[in-house]
């Protein structure tokens, strides 16, 4: 037989109720909390906390013109990586399948690119 683990069992466990965990909120209890969606609204914290702390350090986020000929500032250009790298992993899902690490890598080049070049 070629699938080994059949997952239709998982089914019965969908009505029971389960013990709470460290991001079970009652106030975000309609979205499917996982350590990777929580850990994904941490890094977009993390990167506008780095923003702010580096434009305080490092005044300076006047719009320089890119290779795309558009004005952007520093949060443009976060902005536009973050967009990217959703695109970036929507596409990789749909052509490759779920080895997502290898479009993080990918994803972290390309804002490397956009932060430079944009």
């Amino acid at each position: 037989m070629i699938f080994t683990n059949l997952h239709a069992d998982a089914w019965k466990k969908v009505g029971e109720t389960k013990e709470k965990g460290f991001f079970d909120f009652d106030l975000f209890s309609w979205m499917a909390w996982t350590w990777q969606t929580a850990a994904f609204f941490i890094f977009i914290a993390l990167c506008i906390t780095v923003m702010l702390i580096w434009e305080k350090k490092v005044p300076g986020g006047s719009p320089r013109k890119g290779i795309l000929g558009l004005d952007t500032t520093r949060g443009d250009r976060l902005f536009i990586s973050l967009l990217g790298s959703a695109f970036i992993h929507l596409f990789w899902l749909a052509l490759v399948g779920s080895i997502l690490w290898l479009a993080t890598i990918f994803c972290i080049f390309y804002a490397i690119i956009v932060f430079r070049y944009v």
